[in-house]
């Protein structure tokens, strides 16, 4: 695989349960760089997600995310690769019988941490980096959707991604606060160097914030290049 490449994909066929809902795939992400990837629902975009973070198995074809093999995944290899990873979800999937600041702790012991001080720090900076340092002993409920989605990507750079993973993160906000959401990851994602694929029905911010497209469509996935959203 492609060394400058985090995400790689050839002739790759994605499944949906026995449904094949892309055929053939060839798809490239360089490290540290921004792409969308757009299409109608059911057209694969999620599957594909699912794929590149291990929670559907690449049946045919060749794909590596983050130096890790999809075609030999053994199920003790995937919390390694997600280790590698943060992944943004739609619905926040934040934990709701517990603080944010226990939400985030909840995720770190799962992950490995076990420094009590250590953890307790990577709390304060990551909630820091989203601007919610105040917010840590709220319960999910008392924050708004904006600010739960900022807690969720706070969620996602625990463990210093090379790769976020965002499935519709601005699915449930309006639309200033999708663009302080999209603002915000592509800010984290440029001083991070981190690369980031972002799964979106929304055209009104590929306008606004054009870069590299993905569209899949009829099975298929093509690539069209914009302005780079990344410039030195």
């Amino acid at each position: 695989m492609v060394e400058d490449n985090i995400i790689t994909l050839r002739d790759a066929d994605i499944h949906q349960r026995n449904f094949l809902v892309l055929n053939g795939v060839d798809f490239d992400l360089k490290k540290g760089e921004f792409a969308y990837l757009i299409g109608k629902t059911g057209s694969g975009k999620s599957s594909l997600l699912k794929v590149l973070y291990g929670d559907l198995p690449l049946q045919k074809g060749a794909g590596s995310v983050a130096g890790y093999d999809l075609n030999h995944m053994k199920t003790s290899r995937i919390p390694g690769l997600r280790r590698k990873l943060g992944i943004v979800f739609q619905d926040f999937q934040l934990l709701t019988d517990r603080t944010i600041e226990k939400n985030l702790r909840f995720v770190l012991k799962a992950t490995g941490w076990s420094d009590k001080k250590e953890i307790a720090a990577r709390i304060d900076e990551v909630l820091e980096s989203v601007n919610m340092a105040t917010k840590k002993h709220k319960m999910p409920h008392q924050l708004s959707g904006g600010e739960q989605q900022r807690i969720a990507i706070a969620r996602a750079l625990l463990n210093h991604p090379e790769l976020i993973l965002a499935d519709e993160p601005t699915g449930n906000l309006d639309p200033e606060t999708s663009f302080e959401i999209m603002n915000l990851i592509l800010q984290i994602a440029k001083e991070r160097e981190m690369a980031v694929l972002m799964a979106t029905h929304d055209y009104s911010l590929i306008r606004r914030f054009p870069a590299k497209t993905f569209r899949c469509e009829n099975g298929k996935i093509s690539t069209s290049e914009s302005q780079m959203l990344f410039t030195s």
